[in-house]
């Protein structure tokens, strides 16, 4: 039985005071890490404050990472900060640091494999345009992705990360695959898994859904079969909306 994990991705949102009273507001009403996993992905700077205020049932995310432990790379942080700072999971390959910073399969890797020599968990992003979908060549292309994201890793750490598809037309457009779509997809990604590593491995690893996830559709979503939860932008940002969320992952 696969643990359903929420990440909330806050992206490039909420101050210092904004991101403590969201923590104060869920805290006591987070369900146990024993049925679900909550995890906030924050910005670099508050993530020592969240750690310190996390709780029992709250887990720390970044939305990224370098590859190499130090060096003069202006304006990136490490996963060995991260990890002495105490953060838990890392975001890495989401479709915005694709786009915008020239992200490749290639980068991707190498940061999945320094997140594990730094013991954090690594929340593995893949997902097609709208051209590629209408194209009909969904599969291909999110299978070389997850191919390329993979590999050089053991069948142990393959277990342990988090896989999250999320469609780039459905990402804070409103826009939402079907759960039907989303849920045919993700086996095809479980599949992959499942001929890199063997069943075991693809049957233990858990495969987020993300685009356009919100309250009204979320129920549906964990409905499907190898959904194992979702990567959530704008309805993470309000506490509500995000308890509902998690509260919905522990009915899976």
């Amino acid at each position: 039985m696969r643990k359903p994990i929420i990440a909330g991705n806050w992206k490039m949102f909420k101050t210092r005071d904004e991101a403590l009273q969201f923590v104060y507001n869920i805290n006591m009403k987070l369900p146990s890490t024993e049925y679900v996993e909550s995890v906030v992905c924050a910005q670099s700077p508050l993530l020592r404050d969240l750690v310190k205020r996390q709780g029992d049932n709250l887990r720390v995310g970044a939305q990224n990472m370098h590859y190499l432990d130090n060096g003069a790379y202006t304006g990136e942080v490490s996963a060995q900060l991260l990890e002495n700072i105490g953060v838990s999971y890392v975001v890495l390959g989401h479709s915005e640091r694709r786009a915008y910073y020239n992200e490749t399969d290639e980068s991707v890797n190498k940061k999945v494999h320094q997140a594990f020599r730094y013991g954090l968990t690594p929340i593995v992003c893949c997902g097609e345009s709208l051209e590629t979908r209408e194209a009909n060549k969904t599969d291909g292309f999110v299978k070389a992705q997850v191919e390329k994201a993979l590999k050089g890793l053991g069948a142990e750490q393959v277990k342990e990360l988090v896989l999250a598809y999320e469609p780039i037309w459905a990402i804070g457009t409103g826009k939402t695959a079907t759960s039907e779509m989303a849920n045919d997809t993700i086996k095809g990604i479980r599949n992959v898994v499942k001929g890199l590593f063997g069943e075991e491995v693809s049957e233990a690893v858990r495969i987020q859904y993300g685009g356009s996830v919100k309250p009204a559709n979320v129920d549906e979503l964990l409905s499907m079969s190898d959904i194992d939860g979702a990567l959530v932008g704008g309805a993470s940002l309000d506490p509500e909306s995000f308890l509902t969320l998690v509260n919905a992952a522990v009915k899976k």
